[in-house]
């Protein structure tokens, strides 16, 4: 079934006028002098950014505009504001000019740099605090992509309002498909099958070039395809790095510890790796929290196309697809609270006592979220919701918003225990 029926039939927006990043964008121009688009390649970054800029210079495909930042980085930044630098990371040098710019002629929204990478540091860089703001852009969510009816609103969970909304029709073949495709824009409309395709050769991309343009050029393409099916097996879960080396390795031995650390550097630089930090709330016990993070692609179709897993072996294997569902929630998670000034976190005591998500605001406010693909799972983690919650100090750690319970699809409500049913596929910002 191809992605776009579900955007035919849910009535869903279209991804750059539903994408928040376009507001943020303009939001921040009207305060910072320039503004720095980061995410991986593929993410929107670039359209996005075109909408807003009066001009534009594209260091990645024009080659005057390469030649002349290689002999004065001034020549490109002359232009109409917002002036767009894409892909600015090619000539880290720009930076600093354009910091100097923005010193120059003191009035906001005058840059706009996007980057697929995170350049290397360097000592003649300054931080360029106070002028340059930084928005962080990520695949789209469900809600993005048209695939939720946004029924439900995580800006609502967070304010502790009770979510209602009729039933969303979704089943895990659905869901496996949609982990498959991803929320990729140039993906949206493809079928599953050239989707996949499509995610494969992003990630041969990644192992034969893009990591050895951020890390150097001895870096060997089959360690970094074996390191990233280590890291799809171990999606959603606090594997350390002995365990993906071990992983990883040929069959004869480990990938050397240092050379997987190489590389998860290199793979976080591109902005493909985000890890899901641990959450450290106040305890009414003496319980040990665990501080390790769980580990996540920034999207979850580059763990399946790691694997090379389609939709129909995603199914054969629900224990993989639970924790691909998990993943996948993370990153809506991630997209729908960057609105609201949220982080996503984690947390695991030395009880037993796991949550998948733990949303945090600015303000203190925080809830948290078990994801289940199951609808007879439903019942066990609402259990776990509440012993969490008995174990944490609300006196110093606040109450919190919300307990809720993410599946697929299916009806949302409040149980009569308090705790939230939302299907994902009717959740929006």
């Amino acid at each position: 079934m191809a992605v776009g029926w579900w955007r035919r039939h849910l009535g869903g927006p279209a991804w750059h006028t539903a994408h928040g990043s376009s507001a943020d964008l303009q939001k921040r121009l009207t305060s910072a002098g320039a503004v720095v688009i980061e995410g991986p390649k593929a993410c929107g970054k670039t359209e996005t950014a075109r909408r807003v800029a009066a001009s534009e210079v594209r260091l990645d495909i024009d080659d005057s505009a390469r030649q002349a930042a290689e002999i004065d980085p001034s020549l490109v930044i002359d232009g109409q504001t917002p002036r767009l630098l894409d892909e600015w990371q090619e000539y880290p040098r720009l930076w600093n000019h354009v910091r100097r710019a923005v010193d120059d002629r003191p009035s906001p929204g005058q840059f706009i740099l996007t980057g697929s990478a995170t350049p290397a540091d360097s000592g003649d860089r300054h931080t360029g605090a106070g002028r340059f703001s930084f928005l962080r852009m990520r695949p789209m969510s469900l809600y993005e992509s048209g695939d939720s009816t946004g029924d439900v609103s995580l800006a609502a969970l967070m304010r502790g309002e009770m979510p209602r909304a009729a039933e969303a029709e979704c089943g895990i073949a659905q869901i496996a498909e949609r982990i498959v495709v991803g929320g990729w824009p140039a993906t949206l409309d493809l079928d599953v099958g050239r989707a996949a395709r499509a995610n494969h050769d992003y990630l041969e991309q990644v192992s034969r070039v893009d990591v050895r343009h951020v890390a150097g050029p001895r870096r060997d393409p089959q360690r970094v395809q074996r390191l990233l099916a280590a890291l799809a097996r171990n999606v959603a879960t606090e594997a350390p790095d002995a365990r993906l080396a071990d992983d990883a390795g040929d069959g004869n031995q480990p990938l050397n510890r240092h050379t997987v650390r190489d590389y998860l550097d290199a793979l976080e630089r591109l902005m493909l790796v985000e890890d899901q930090p641990a959450w450290a709330p106040h305890l009414r016990s003496r319980r040990r929290v665990r501080r390790s993070a769980k580990r996540h692609f920034v999207d979850p179709s580059l763990a399946a196309a790691a694997l090379r897993a389609e939709p129909a072996r995603l199914l054969e294997d629900l224990g993989l697809l639970g924790r691909l569902f998990e993943s996948l929630v993370v990153r809506d998670l991630r997209v729908l609270s960057q609105a609201i000034d949220g982080g996503v976190r984690h947390y695991r005591d030395d009880a037993g006592i796991e949550v998948d998500a733990i949303i945090e605001l600015a303000d203190g406010r925080w809830a948290a979220f078990e994801v289940k693909l199951g609808q007879g799972q439903i019942e066990q983690g609402a259990t776990t919701l509440r012993r969490f919650c008995e174990s944490v100090d609300t006196d110093r750690s606040g109450s919190p918003a919300g307990l809720t319970v993410i599946c697929p699809g299916g009806y949302a409500y409040q149980r009569v225990d308090g705790v939230n049913v939302v299907p994902l596929t009717a959740l929006g910002p």
